[in-house]
């Protein structure tokens, strides 16, 4: 295989270290869904992933596309493969999903879209699991509890659409080549099947969150008026100094019901 130069454009590093990829492996969930990777890069998780589980990648870089087909002919002729050569947003955007049946995501995430797409993962009706390795700040994100400061409208959507989630484990720059200027985490999110949000929601989250240091009522008032607001934080017991991560995720969707049933 011709030596591949990592793309900035696609924000490639890629994990060349065994004992991480075994960690993966090992901290997947035990279930019978289809796997599908995003950005397989040179193929060393997804040579782990296809030893398990047939497996659909979503590959941009067509110079890796030959790569990839040449390392798992094999693997594509008999149907456990499927290699995919496209915008993975845009397949998104064209199928609402990444595959036809139940499936659960595992990759390492170029860093420059990572957010999106687990935020696209998190609205997959097919999409069970997530298990994406992603720069350490992003995992925290998606992970913060109400009350901590990285607590945010990523933290509040995951928590509501979730079972279970959390950080697995940390990996260091050197795992990468090339290195990344960052700590990176592998983190987990169990989805609730059952559960959806609406974009109003995410829209009020936004609001919420729009100056994360300042008053949560001071926020909101940009979509709702000062005196129902004042009704709603006494409603719910909410400190009118509230700053937005101290508010819970079910606070959030109570004030959320409520602003919304004032406007019908």
């Amino acid at each position: 295989m011709e030596k591949v130069v990592a793309k900035k454009k696609y924000g490639q590093n890629f994990l060349k270290d065994s004992s991480v990829l075994d960690k993966i492996i090992q901290s997947m969930p035990h279930n019978n869904n289809h796997i599908v990777e995003i950005g397989p890069g040179l193929g060393d998780l997804t040579n782990k992933l296809v030893k398990y589980k047939d497996t659909t990648a979503y590959e941009v870089d067509t110079d890796l596309i030959s790569n990839l087909k040449s390392t798992f002919a094999t693997q594509i002729e008999q149907g456990r493969f499927k290699l995919i050569h496209t915008d993975v947003l845009s397949a998104w955007d064209k199928n609402q999903t990444l595959h036809d049946g139940k499936y659960d995501l595992i990759a390492n995430l170029p860093y420059y879209i990572a957010t999106n797409i687990i935020l696209r993962a998190l609205e997959d009706d097919n999409c069970e699991n997530i298990m994406v390795m992603v720069q350490k700040e992003v995992a925290v994100k998606f992970t913060a509890k109400v009350n901590e400061k990285e607590y945010s409208s990523l933290g509040i959507i995951t928590e509501m659409l979730s079972l279970d989630r959390g950080i697995n484990f940390d990996v260091p720059p050197e795992s990468f080549d090339p290195a990344p200027k960052v700590m990176s985490s592998i983190f987990s999110i169990r989805k609730d099947m059952t559960k959806s949000i609406d974009k109003g929601f995410k829209d009020f989250l936004k609001a919420g969150f729009i100056q994360p240091r300042k008053k949560l009522s001071k926020n909101l008032s940009s979509v709702c008026e000062k005196n129902t607001l004042t009704d709603i934080f006494k409603q719910l017991n909410i400190n009118e100094n509230a700053r937005p991560h101290e508010v819970s995720a079910s606070l959030y969707s109570q004030m959320y019901t409520k602003v919304k049933n004032g406007r019908n």
